[in-house]
């Protein structure tokens, strides 16, 4: 525990220090008092002795990363904050905690209280990467010519060390601009990792350095990824903690999926088996192992052209045969390997590493090959054009590994502004492990629960939580309108038709521009975008594709007749306050592909356990991404405009209520003419 905390049960910290503190730290961010805010700051003080989870949902505008903060600094034992972007994450280490530790100082007899960020280690420069390198199927990388890889490579290890020299943190979020296999270069992943008491440069390890400040610390600042890794694969990455505050909570079950999936390829596994040639080729093996992993690779690529792409329900013969071939010669290749410390006691760092990626392999390849009920198979084909096909495996749910290994062990505290689908916490609350419940607070003036009272509420097996909802500053009535285009024909497979595309010209000439088009696909958004370039030609018309999405968004915002028009990164990624968007776009309801293996196996398997896997797991999806995408429009409270949803389905089908029900409050209409009318008196 820090050094600040004890092991005694939690104390609640006075009502007037959370409202002390609190106002000192928006008074320090030029703030002002949110009504909202107060009331999440206490209920999740409160949450954090009970140990009643809490579900909040706190709008847009609100300063949820102060509701919470403030509590999470004033709590005796440490908290661990996760989120989901790196964006927020960069909020709150360099923004709101160093506001809010200016804040509390003084009101905690000067002891400030102390913070640190964590990352997975592969987040970190490797410095025994950096200065001993290890050469790859290509060769040691040295001195080359500017503008290659290579000198690219080479100005990240000159960062490095400069990190060094400076304290700085050496993680991928303060280096040079670079890509994935540029970072690749000087970093390892907890497998390749020599371990800091076998590196010659552990005491400087960044990843170390950050583990070891991260111990010391009352509030570690993690992502949703590490947290999963932690807690739920039980591969210890954060010093013990009381509670954890799970911002961006409407992301945790998919970064949570994604945190245990795994994916094999075939020239993942040749690489692995030509590295590991040169280890194993001096042993009683000779080297024959590498070769018979590299055997099995070809067997799997020959299963992977049988089968074809898509979900595997029962898993096919010859698949069968190739990832057991890959398993067990995995097995025998990393028993090959000779003991880690050579004659001299030094460690082999390319040895550690090749080994590594081979243990990889087999973890991957014995789950594959097992194909439990509980996990989800199926062959991608993304990636054809760098040698072939992935093999992917994910979980079919994850609610039932949050509850066991996370929910039954810790305070959790879930916020975002998109908690209540369909009008109640209930969709999301079952998501993550929680039993529905019609429990629904919208206020919190009511008794605070005693431990006794909790203890009595997990009789019946449930987990005590609260859902509440601090509502948001933004009067959505009078600054939106939600246009749903009814006259328009259901959306069809082939994309935008033309009376689509009329619909989209006849919007955006009367926003004159200043419009966040939200399409479902690439080719939609495409489609758009050169149809009203050709309609339009006064306006600027920008698709995501055409630059990097910051540049595009500087773009947007310094030029008020442009429009941009893209996919899912815009429906969630982007902040644009003020006149820059007045008009939101969406084509279609964003359900999931018909063909999206993860999403077809759990919707299959609600129906099969009873329930409405439509509505359970499509309508759920599609009601969130709708959410998170009309909230793009109104981001202060001087913001206007329209959101326009050109899929009748919305007002037509049975399930639109559910989905109309999670959108913010804004002014409903069906009537072209007065949206017009109004994005006209907008735009002027």
């Amino acid at each position: 525990m820090p050094e600040d905390a004890d092991s005694t049960s939690p104390s609640p910290p006075p009502p007037s220090a959370v409202r002390e503190v609190l106002a000192g730290a928006v008074e320090a961010l030029g703030g002002q008092e949110r009504p909202g805010q107060i009331q999440m700051a206490e209920a999740v003080a409160r949450a954090m002795v009970t140990g009643e989870h809490l579900l909040v949902q706190a709008g847009t505008g609100t300063g949820k990363s102060l509701g919470y903060l403030v509590p999470s600094l004033l709590h005796d034992r440490r908290v661990v904050v996760a989120t989901a972007t790196l964006a927020l994450q960069h909020q709150l280490v360099e923004r709101d905690i160093p506001a809010l530790m200016k804040a509390a100082t003084p009101l905690l007899d000067g002891r400030a209280p102390s913070y640190a960020v964590l990352k997975g280690r592969s987040n970190y420069a490797c410095l025994h990467r950096v200065r001993e390198g290890v050469p790859d199927d290509q060769g040691t990388l040295v001195d080359v010519p500017e503008g290659t890889m290579g000198a690219d490579v080479l100005k990240l290890r000159a960062w490095a060390e400069e990190q060094v020299d400076q304290g700085g943190p050496g993680d991928r979020d303060s280096a040079p601009k670079h890509t994935d296999r540029l970072w690749r270069q000087v970093s390892v992943n907890h497998r390749e990792c020599l371990g800091a008491t076998r590196c010659p440069f552990g005491e400087e390890c960044f990843a170390e350095v950050a583990k070891e400040r991260a111990a010391r610390s009352r509030v570690i600042v993690t992502n949703h990824s590490l947290l999963a890794i932690d807690a739920i694969e039980g591969v210890p990455m954060i010093p013990e903690y009381d509670v954890v505050v799970i911002d961006e909570a409407h992301e945790l079950t998919a970064r949570v999926t994604q945190a245990a999936t795994d994916e094999l390829s075939v020239p993942e596994i040749e690489r692995a088996a030509r590295r590991s040639q040169k280890h194993v080729s001096g042993s009683s093996g000779g080297g024959s192992e590498a070769d018979d992993l590299a055997d099995a690779a070809q067997a799997l690529r020959t299963a992977f052209e049988d089968c074809g792409p898509g979900r595997f329900d029962t898993l096919p013969t010859e698949l069968a045969d190739a990832l057991a071939l890959v398993r067990d010669a995995a097995r025998a290749l990393i028993s090959a390997f000779p003991k880690e410390a050579g004659a001299d006691g030094e460690s082999d760092a390319g040895r550690t590493q090749a080994r590594g990626w081979v243990q990889e392999i087999f973890a991957t390849a014995e789950r594959m090959a097992a194909h439990h009920d509980s996990d989800v198979l199926w062959l991608s084909e993304r990636d054809r054009g760098r040698g072939g096909d992935y093999l992917c495996v994910a979980p079919l749910q994850v609610w039932g590994q949050l509850r066991d290994k996370l929910l039954t062990d810790k305070t959790v505290i879930f916020t975002s502004a998109t908690l209540m689908l369909g009008g109640d916490f209930n969709t999301v609350a079952t998501s993550i492990g929680l039993k529905p419940s019609e429990r629904v607070d919208h206020s919190i003036d009511e008794p605070a629960l005693t431990e006794a009272a909790v203890g009595e509420r997990e009789d019946d097996g449930r987990l005590p939580w609260r859902g509440i909802d601090v509502g948001s500053p933004f009067d959505y009535a009078k600054q939106g309108i939600l246009y749903v285009a009814r006259h328009l024909p259901p959306p069809g497979r082939d994309g935008l038709g033309t009376a689509q595309i009329d619909e989209i010209a006849a919007l955006v000439d009367a926003a004159d521009g200043r419009t966040l088009g939200l399409f479902s696909s690439r080719r939609g958004a495409d489609a758009a975008a050169e149809a009203l370039r050709e309609r339009l030609p006064h306006l600027t018309i920008l698709a995501q594709g055409e630059a990097q999405l910051p540049e595009l968004a500087r773009l947007f915002v310094e030029d008020p007749h442009a429009c941009l028009f893209g996919t899912l990164s815009l429906w969630q990624g982007l902040d644009v306050p003020g006149d820059t968007c007045q008009l939101v776009l969406i084509d279609r309801i964003p359900f999931p592909r018909p063909d999206d293996p993860l999403m077809s196996a759990r919707q299959k398997a609600a129906d099969r356990a009873g329930g409405n896997g439509f509505m359970q797991v499509a309508a759920t999806h599609a009601a969130l991404l709708l959410a998170q995408g009309a909230g793009r429009l109104i981001r202060t409270t001087t913001d206007r405009g329209v959101v326009a949803v050109l899929d009748p389905r919305l007002v037509t089908a049975r399930y639109g209520s559910f989905l109309r029900a999670s959108l913010p409050p804004m002014w409903p209409t069906t009537e072209r003419a007065v949206v017009v009318d109004a994005l006209k008196r907008l735009s002027a």
